[in-house]
């Protein structure tokens, strides 16, 4: 059977994991309803988290599929994916057209001499516009150096939710087969005869991790034939030699891992008994074999503590709450989420370096859903030093806001240290693109969300260090501290949600020390929110005025990590989040201002 290997890859909310579940129930290797997206977080949030593996079989052909993330802050699992394959499938929406995560993956597939297959999605949207889409297309393989055969590339139109496909817009077509049809005569066939008769060679390019075989390594067979129970020398990046007995080999069914004893060139594999194993490291059969290229992985751009729950409501929910807990919960997190990096030689916390703050808060989330409680300091982007000279990480901002909104956005994001590059109308908004470095970028999309009244949309893309930028005045509020442990009332919060904005309602525990609010004068306020209305039995000539309170706005945890200043912990458990300063009480926090 011959073999083609693919990935999908697009922008958030493109279609590829639609298209993808589409082309496993069309080729029977999936019920209906049954989705790659198989994560609770992904489900929830609309999104891919991780890269995942399937395969589909069609006319004698096996087809490897990858289906990728579209976020900007899982980049470094597209790269990965895109060195173990032979081609994409450029998937754009037919009324949006390339958006800035399109061209990151195309740059990256265009870099490795990869022809895209590109599939016009969603061609049945009412605004939808496939001629200008692909002429968009066209204009990007441009912008990012495609060579002349790049530029000759496939198009193919397609209804993903409806599992339609066609060459031609007005053709008459009922299902995927015109996709499947242009992927076995576009794609290259992954296996040739003289690699099929060399010595084995093969790289992981993603990592897996299962209770009762330990870490799992996915990868592609590069060269030769490689069975069950093979000893095997592993090479890694800096030329070390070492070597590892394969205990399990897995290849892909459909959405299910099917044990094999053998598997050939060109086939994509799962191996468990290597425990060490890494990504980009060549597993091959003797030691005069040359290693494979390595595979760069992204750097983290920001970093943060995570510490043990010392808040006085610590240990009222989750069940793993000590220190060695958290620490087994980290290392047990680098066995497969190699985008993360922790520091572990500090006694009292430990230190995460993250690819962004959805990244960082994708792991929280998994932790407090696994029943951990923890706290974590405020998120700080990593500064570099580069011939001298200290750099920071930048990213790209492509913002498509209604055109009497983008003064207001602009004016934010000059504060912040942001350069306009781009302005220009599209569909009766304004699509304006940005350069600015993180740290300006931190804690702005919940102010975005609020200064578009939800009608703006927001992208970004980190494009590497640059010098660093000067200081950045961002916080402009400052923090409503609860002085009293107890239940929050409505009468208090009724006088103080004129002060500024409340992220508790009525009848929500507190405790000294925690911050219930922000303050829209913009120094930080110690008031108490327990405080009931004194009662005399004196009988009022006027009706007492009903309450209403305003409803509060809730800390999820990219709101938390955003507002949160560098005095504070965002407490995290798993019912709630709230957020605290460091130092509980009054008097501890001016000694400590006096002692700085």
């Amino acid at each position: 059977m011959e073999i083609r290997n693919i990935a999908i890859v697009a922008h958030v909310d493109h279609g590829k994991t639609t298209l993808t579940d589409a082309l496993m129930q069309q080729t029977g290797m999936a019920a209906e309803g049954v989705s790659m997206d198989s994560d609770a977080l992904e489900q929830e949030r609309g999104i891919t988290i991780y890269s995942k593996n399937t395969s589909v079989n069609y006319k004698d052909t096996k087809i490897n599929i990858v289906d990728t993330p579209g976020h900007a802050d899982f980049g470094s699992e597209v790269e990965r994916v895109l060195r173990s394959i032979d081609s994409v499938l450029l998937v754009v929406d037919a009324q949006e057209g390339p958006m800035p995560q399109t061209k990151f993956v195309l740059k990256k597939s265009l870099d490795l001499g990869l022809k895209p297959i590109v599939v016009i999605n969603k061609i049945d949207k009412p605004a939808a516009r496939p001629d200008e889409a692909q002429e968009m297309v066209y204009e990007l393989f441009l912008d990012l150096g495609a060579n002349d055969e790049q530029l000759n590339f496939s198009i193919i139109y397609t209804i993903a939710k409806k599992g339609i496909a066609k060459k031609n817009l007005n053709d008459d077509s009922k299902n995927l087969s015109p996709l499947l049809d242009l992927i076995i005569e576009k794609v290259p066939v992954a296996s040739s005869e003289e690699a099929g008769n060399k010595p084995f060679r093969v790289q992981p390019f993603n990592l897996a991790y299962d209770n009762f075989l330990g870490r799992l390594a996915i990868s592609r067979v590069y060269e030769g034939k490689i069975a069950a129970g093979s000893q095997v020398i592993i090479k890694d990046n800096e030329g070390n030699t070492r070597t590892g007995k394969i205990s399990k080999l897995f290849t892909f069914e459909g959405l299910q891992r099917k044990e094999v004893k053998t598997a050939a060139t060109g086939d994509i594999i799962m191996t468990s008994g290597l425990p060490n194993i890494y990504i980009g490291e060549t597993i091959c059969e003797n030691s005069e074999q040359e290693p494979l290229p390595a595979i760069n992985i992204d750097k983290p751009t920001i970093s943060l503590n995570f510490l043990i729950n010392s808040s006085p409501f610590a240990g009222r929910e989750g069940k793993f709450i000590t220190n060695r807990q958290l620490k087994e919960r980290l290392e047990k997190e680098l066995e497969v989420n190699v985008g993360l990096k922790i520091d572990f030689s500090a006694v009292d916390h430990y230190k995460v370096y993250g690819r962004g703050e959805m990244h960082i808060a994708i792991l929280l989330e998994n932790m407090r859903r696994e029943s951990y409680e923890l706290q974590i300091s405020q998120p700080q982007v990593i500064i570099k030093e580069i011939d001298g000279v200290k750099h920071e990480p930048f990213e790209e901002v492509t913002i498509i806001a209604p055109d009497d909104m983008t003064g207001v956005v602009i004016e934010k994001l000059s504060k912040r240290r942001g350069n306009m590059l781009e302005m220009k109308p599209e569909h009766g908004s304004a699509k304006i693109i940005f350069e600015i470095p993180t740290r300006g970028l931190l804690g702005y999309r919940n102010e975005f969300v609020v200064d578009t009244r939800g009608e703006g949309i927001i992208y970004t893309r980190v494009i590497g260090f640059k010098p660093y930028a000067g200081k950045i005045e961002k916080r402009e509020v400052g923090s409503m501290i609860s002085m009293a442990t107890g239940k929050t009332l409505g009468f208090s919060l009724f006088n103080l949600q004129d002060r500024g904005n409340l992220y508790i309602p009525a009848a929500t525990e507190v405790y000294e020390g925690m911050v219930i609010g922000d303050v829209a004068k913009g120094n930080d306020l110690t008031v108490n929110p327990t405080k009931g209305k004194q009662l005399t039995n004196m009988r009022a000539s006027g009706a007492d005025e009903a309450i209403r309170l305003t409803p509060p706005i809730e800390l999820t945890l990219e709101r938390g990590m955003g507002v949160m200043s560098d005095d504070e912990y965002l407490e995290i458990t798993p019912k709630n989040i709230r957020l605290r300063k460091k130092y509980l009480s009054e008097n501890e926090r001016v000694r400590m201002k006096r002692k700085k």
